[in-house]
């Protein structure tokens, strides 16, 4: 929820915390969003030379929503020999981070980036409320108007992929309690609170004012942590 803006707005308002993190680049089977650039956001590369990464020692190979996407371990590991790296992606990805054997005497700082807040959550679940519906629907309206706001008009290959997406949110969402820090945002990407008003407003600003908390070691006012059974 709001990843790329909020890595966008830190480069923009604390450019000497963002100038300190070199980002994690992975392999992605997928074409590149409008804005996006080989070798920056991604490497861009076709499915077959991905998973023919697999067979070479330090990658590793993962099935994405529907993207087949690779992390080359030795890489990482180079990067780290000269500082911080920053990884803005899927919590699959992020959950190989924090659980890989080969990064386990790594210091890490995890944050989930979540739809629902925890209260929002134990509320629903009180009311017996159908919690994966709702996070899908939540899921696909927003990805819906973030679409519609990069292309105009939907092809069918778009849908599809907004339903693909839509319906891995339930998913996604229960690996939350893996990550140490939670950060309630309803503000996604198809959110004007990040950049109409020159600086964030609403749950984007507290959502970058936290992030940027938990970066300098800090007391924070929204960051959550959620317990394993919260979403089951």
């Amino acid at each position: 929820m709001g990843k790329s803006p909020l890595a966008k707005a830190l480069r923009r308002f604390y450019p000497d915390l963002d100038k300190a993190l070199q980002p994690l680049v992975l392999y992605n089977s997928r074409s590149p969003r409008p804005g996006e650039t080989d070798g920056k956001d991604y490497h861009f590369r076709s499915e077959g030379q991905i998973r023919a990464l697999a067979s070479k020692p330090g990658f590793v190979v993962l099935d994405v929503r529907g993207d087949t996407q690779a992390l080359d371990v030795n890489e990482l590991k180079a990067q780290l020999n000269d500082g911080d790296v920053f990884f803005e992606g899927n919590p699959f990805i992020g959950e190989l981070l924090l659980t890989s054997a080969e990064l386990a005497d790594i210091d890490k700082l995890s944050i989930f980036m979540a739809p629902l807040s925890r209260d929002e959550l134990l509320e629903l679940k009180q009311a017996d409320a159908d919690l994966s519906t709702i996070v899908t629907d939540i899921m696909r309206h927003k990805l819906l108007r973030r679409t519609r706001k990069q292309k105009g008009e939907l092809s069918l290959k778009d849908l599809e992929n907004i339903e693909r997406r839509a319906s891995s949110a339930w998913k996604e969402l229960a690996k939350a309690s893996l990550f140490t820090y939670v950060l309630p945002n309803h503000d996604g990407e198809d959110s004007e609170n990040w950049d109409a008003f020159y600086y964030p407003i609403g749950d984007a600003r507290h959502a970058l004012l936290d992030f940027v908390s938990l970066l300098q070691g800090k007391p924070t006012r929204y960051a959550e942590q959620w317990e394993e059974t919260l979403v089951d």
